[in-house]
């Protein structure tokens, strides 16, 4: 391999072709814990939490990578979420 040759392979620009910021976003959820507020048979309060995943909007996204399998996506406050199955 010489100078003069790099290697071919995929660029950023290549593996992101079409997708935008808005698809990236709309591919994944965010994870939130909601603390419910609520009461038991006797009638004493309780908190509870419910999980929910919501959407990501796209004024959120720092940066986003489509892998072809799975999307990642960088958000603005440094969590990094995939819409790849666990």
């Amino acid at each position: 391999m010489s100078i003069a040759n790099p290697p071919q392979g995929d660029t950023s620009a290549e593996t992101a072709k079409g997708i935008t910021a808005a698809e990236a976003a709309s591919r994944v959820r965010r994870i939130v814990v909601e603390v419910v507020e609520g009461k038991d048979r006797q009638g004493n309060p309780t908190k509870s939490e419910k999980i929910r995943e919501i959407r990501l909007d796209p004024a959120d996204v720092l940066s986003y990578r489509d892998y072809g399998t799975h999307v990642v996506v960088v958000t603005v406050d440094g969590q990094k979420l995939t819409d790849a199955e666990d």
